[in-house]
């Protein structure tokens, strides 16, 4: 329906809904109600501002609901950002550009367990050699090249993106199955 349109002066509008064409200024200016520049003069759509004026007596008289009424839109806004940022630190952990710390810790873990039993398979691997030698100089060389070759294998020792998307699918209860449909 198009906005009906009748523009009146303040002494006329005061007249309408029983106040003074000063007291209709005074709301122009607290900004209660909006008006149109016209030669000096402002006028007022008789139908917006009988609304704005209408408005203005319910949160003067009611304000206790005007404020739960902004007190509510003012959570709703505060919980759909909150949920939409949550959204979106879980897109980040599902590609892979932000890490939970169970995971980080379970994946040091994994390396931390790689380097353990690296370090102790060493005296088995290097025993039979260490035992042929006759001189301090020879075991130590043995002992160094062994040392020497767990660090080269340890650092080929990568960090898998596929391997930690498996695990927040695991953790969040995903099956395999759901996420490729989404793809």
């Amino acid at each position: 329906m198009p906005e009906q349109k009748k523009m009146v002066s303040s002494e006329e509008l005061g007249k309408i809904i029983g106040k003074s064409g000063r007291t209709i200024q005074l709301l122009a200016k607290d900004d209660v109600l909006t008006y149109e520049k016209n030669k000096n003069k402002n006028e007022y759509n008789l139908y917006t501002a009988v609304k704005e004026y209408l408005d203005y007596l319910a949160k003067k008289s009611y304000p206790e609901i005007s404020s739960l009424d902004e007190a509510k839109t003012a959570e709703e806004v505060r919980y759909k950002r909150a949920k939409a940022d949550m959204m979106e630190l879980e897109l980040k952990e599902l590609d892979g550009q932000m890490h939970s710390a169970e995971d980080v810790e379970s994946l040091t873990t994994d390396l931390v367990l790689v380097v353990r039993s690296s370090l102790l398979s060493l005296p088995g691997r290097i025993g039979v050699d260490v035992a042929e030698v006759s001189t301090a100089a020879e075991c130590s060389e043995i002992v160094k090249k062994a040392v020497c070759e767990v660090l080269e294998d340890l650092s080929k020792y990568e960090y898998d993106p596929e391997e930690y998307r498996k695990r927040v699918r695991e953790r969040q209860g995903w099956k395999e199955q759901q996420i490729d449909e989404k793809d």
